[in-house]
């Protein structure tokens, strides 16, 4: 196993990373604070939004 991503592997990383970030930022403060609460910090929650992305992606 390595810890070294693949050119493709880390743009996939960062475009979910983003896109969760421009999601985070158009949740309502109240959504926010619900994530927060769940998962402590925003960068765990952006985290978990991101995992879920990445496990599964959009459906068509």
């Amino acid at each position: 196993m390595t810890d070294e991503f693949s050119e493709s592997q880390a743009a996939v990383l960062i475009g979910a990373t983003e896109k969760m970030i421009e999601i985070w930022n158009r949740l309502s403060p109240e959504k926010q604070a619900a994530l927060l609460a769940r998962f402590g910090t925003e960068e765990n929650a952006l985290a978990a939004l991101v995992t879920t992305q990445l496990v599964a992606p959009d459906k068509p």
